[in-house]
This record gives C-alpha cells, sequence and structure tokens, in this order.
C-alpha cells in the first residue's frame, strides 16, 4: 500500500475539561474524528476543532457517539435502533452545521466507542447508523472495521467504506479487538504500535494477542487522542511511513 490515511479522535473536551493534546496533534494526521457533544465535547469544541482541522489541512469527519458523557461513550446503552437513528442525525448535522459556518465541508463518519461496536457487532444497530448517514449525506465516507455489520451494511447501501484498524489496540483471533476491560487491550509501547501498523500495511495481517497472525484492512489507521501516548505514536508512525515511501493523506469522498 502505498498511502494510507491516519486518523484520531479530537474535539473531547467541554467547558473546564480538558482532554487530548489536539493542537500538537493535529499536523501529523490526515483524518480527525471530531466528537459531537453526546460522549464528549461541545458546541464551542467543535467549532474550535474544525478551525484547527480547517487550518491544518486535516479533513474532518463527525465522531457520533452515546450520549454518555460520564462514562465517555465506552458503555453499552440498552437503546432502540430508532433512537440510534436519531442521535446520528442529529450528531452529523451539528458538526455539518459548524463545518458549513466555517467554509469546511465533512469528509467522513465514525462511530464512537460503545455505539461502534454496537454497530460492528449487531446488525440492527448497524442498518440503524447506516441508514442515518444514507439519509443525511450519503457522500460521507464511512469509517469501520472489515468483516463487521457496519461495514457489510455500508457497502450494501452503496456508501464508500474506508476500513480501519488501530495502532494502539491489540487484536482478538477472530480479528476483532480485545475489550478495554481486559488488561492487554492497550498497546502503550511505541514501537510495538508502529511495528503493529507496519505488518498491517506490508502483510495485511495483525498479531493477535494469541501470537497467530489473523487478516486485516488498513486503509485508515487509528491513534486514540485521549491516549497518554497518543502524539508520541502519531509522530512516529507519520515518520516511519514516510520514510518508507507510504504517503499519509485522506481518502476523498
Amino acid at each position: 500500500m502505498n498511502q494510507v490515511d491516519l486518523n484520531c479522535d479530537l474535539g473531547e473536551s467541554f467547558g473546564h475539561y480538558v482532554i487530548g493534546n489536539d493542537e500538537a496533534v493535529l499536523p501529523l494526521i490526515s483524518s480527525a474524528n471530531v466528537a459531537c457533544g453526546f460522549h464528549a465535547g461541545d458546541y464551542s469544541e467543535m467549532r474550535r476543532t474544525v478551525l484547527r482541522a480547517k487550518k491544518n489541512r486535516v479533513a474532518i469527519g463527525a465522531h457520533p457517539g452515546l450520549p454518555d458523557l460520564k462514562g465517555f461513550g465506552r458503555r453499552e446503552m440498552d437503546i432502540t435502533p430508532t433512537e440510534i437513528y436519531d442521535m446520528i442525525v442529529y450528531q452529523i448535522g451539528a458538526l455539518q452545521a459548524v463545518a458549513a459556518a466555517q467554509k469546511v465541508d465533512l469528509n467522513h463518519v465514525k462511530p464512537h466507542g460503545a455505539l461502534y461496536h454496537m454497530a460492528s457487532d449487531q446488525k440492527k444497530y448497524a442498518d440503524a447508523v447506516v441508514q442515518a448517514v444514507h439519509d443525511v449525506a450519503p457522500n460521507l465516507l464511512l469509517f469501520g472495521m472489515d468483516g463487521t455489520y457496519l461495514t457489510t451494511a455500508g457497502e450494501n447501501a452503496g456508501l464508500h467504506v474506508v476500513y480501519e484498524a488501530y495502532a494502539d489496540r491489540t487484536y482478538q483471533p477472530d480479528g476483532s479487538l480485545t475489550p478495554r476491560s481486559q488488561a492487554d487491550a492497550l498497546i502503550t509501547d511505541t514501537d510495538q504500535a508502529l511495528q503493529q501498523v507496519l505488518e498491517m500495511l506490508r502483510e495485511g495481517t495483525v498479531t493477535t494477542v494469541a501470537g497467530r497472525k489473523t487478516k486485516v484492512r488498513a486503509e485508515t489507521i487509528c491513534v486514540h487522542g485521549d491516549g497518554a501516548a497518543a502524539l508520541a505514536f502519531a509522530a512516529t508512525i507519520r515518520e516511519a511511513l514516510q520514510t518508507r515511501g507510504i504517503k499519509i493523506d485522506s481518502w476523498k469522498k
């Protein structure tokens, strides 16, 4: 692969609560997933993040989540597909308006946290997410993991699906991410994260926690913005890929 997108979840601060190091990370990535106020972020932070991304020529995407500020959108909720549909429409629409006011367009949508996993694992939630994206902005790219209900539904609906892989998460033998509740879920070593990314791009595989390789499609690589090592990971991965002649750029809608 001679091109890959590097994405990061940003705009997750709200009020006096500051999370991440957005200004330092933005020059290192090519796509920003902007929190839309449900799991994190607020209207002012959305505007600030859009402006920062615009300044750095970084593609802007909606990062809708469950309405769970206290749990940072990482706790599953007993919620109906209709509610999922409504909250996705609401959050994409909010960020679209913020972006339009700053004379920029959205490029993609990536569900956050528990919503991402619910849509990956259950068809009814995947269909709700995809229907919302299709109805609001069918030209937007949809980020998701290969082999999930989310990307399958996106493909079936005619959306442009971009397959996502993770630099800072470990993988299970079935290709799913190790749950955050497990001690080995996160990669905190910069070299380990880099080697995982290089394997993904060179071989199309990832070495799982069981030590076996499984196939993975990596068109966009995620580095979580709230991670302590996010800045080091993004800088190291960017430099290593560019040194190897791999272009870092967003996929266009």
